[in-house]
């Protein structure tokens, strides 16, 4: 399952993805983290150090080879540099399953240990000092996009995002990636405020969308966001010694985290699975496919001077079944 955490900015996001995305391990399912915000701080909420952090390789920088890889032999495409962010797959393309070795987990992904498991992290890059006033952070989530684009996942199988701060998540169609969004709100007129933009601007894709709670100290705080966002409240998390502890660099083993925290986050996991039996590939597909030709007709046609929709297979959908097929391509 795709899960994203989205939020304003120092809403908690990064903390309640990072809790997440341990709980998951802790219940020994297959995980994939990946650190799409532009401030990469979901590492360090796992556990490494700063250094450890800062080492973590960069997608954005392996994007030749994410593409080159998932194009296969795709016919539609007449070369990996005519691929964008948006471009789906199609017959002969690469799939991505989470739990498999490939040349794109070799090069992106690196293993994080945790109290009960491991997770594998995937980060974007941070915005270097090269970026600036030259490029848009969006840019450097598309090496992102473009692996959910051809990521094929089941039940047991999780691709947790943390997603960039705040509305800017549209900037891109990847907003439509997931299976459930969880979005991170204090119980504050700014905290809400987010949801309502999101709400909006989900509205036509039939975004899955829940809203957790973040900082609760008591009924009223939980009072105002029902009467804010209604029934999207999914939870509410209080505050937390264990997560002060490790905010200082001194975690507790992660079974020591208060069971009212760790009871939210079982029901943060049961909505993800009760969300899969709403999946619906047809959709993903078809959404895939809208966001691929709006990008090819405002930029990537000029940029890449291809006709990229005839990079779109009109018979292709991707499912589940599609990944044993692709299990046989040669890497």
């Amino acid at each position: 399952m795709k899960i994203a955490f989205v939020g304003k900015g120092g809403s908690g996001k990064t903390t309640l993805s990072s809790l997440f995305i341990r709980h998951l391990a802790a219940n020994e399912a297959s995980v994939i983290a990946v650190d799409a915000d532009i401030n990469q701080h979901l590492g360090v909420a796992l556990g490494l150090d700063e250094a450890q952090a800062a080492a973590l390789p960069a997608m954005g920088a392996q994007l030749p080879l994410i593409k080159d890889y998932l194009r296969g032999s795709n016919p539609r495409i007449a070369s990996s540099e005519t691929m964008i962010k948006t471009t789906p797959p199609g017959e002969g393309s690469r799939l991505l399953r989470p739990g498999e070795d490939n040349p794109v987990f070799d090069a992106c992904a690196r293993t994080v240990r945790l109290d009960d498991g491991e997770v594998r992290l995937m980060a974007t890059g941070p915005f270097t000092e090269s970026d600036l006033g030259v490029a848009c952070y969006h840019s450097k989530v598309g090496a992102v996009e473009l692996c959910l684009n051809h990521l094929v996942d089941g039940p047991d199988e999780y691709v947790v995002v943390d997603m960039t701060a705040g509305s800017d998540s549209f900037a891109s169609g990847m907003f439509t990636r997931f299976d459930m969004t969880f979005l991170v709100a204090e119980p504050t007129r700014k905290g809400v405020s987010v949801y309502r933009q999101y709400k909006e601007y989900a509205r036509d894709f039939g975004v899955a969308l829940k809203v957790v709670g973040n900082k609760v100290q008591g009924q009223d705080d939980l009072d105002f966001l029902r009467a804010e966002v209604g029934d999207d409240l999914l939870v509410g998390i209080g505050q937390s010694d264990w997560v002060r502890t490790m905010e200082k660099g001194r975690p507790a083993p992660f079974e020591l985290l208060e069971a009212d925290n760790r009871m939210a986050l079982q029901a943060l996991q049961n909505t993800a699975e009760d969300s899969y039996e709403q999946r619906d590939w047809e959709r993903y597909t078809r959404q895939m496919v809208h966001f691929h030709l709006k990008n090819a007709d405002s930029w990537g046609n000029e940029k890449t001077g291809a006709d990229l929709a005839a990079q779109v297979d009109p018979s292709f959908v991707l499912a589940e079944h599609l990944a044993e097929a692709n299990a046989a391509q040669p890497a």
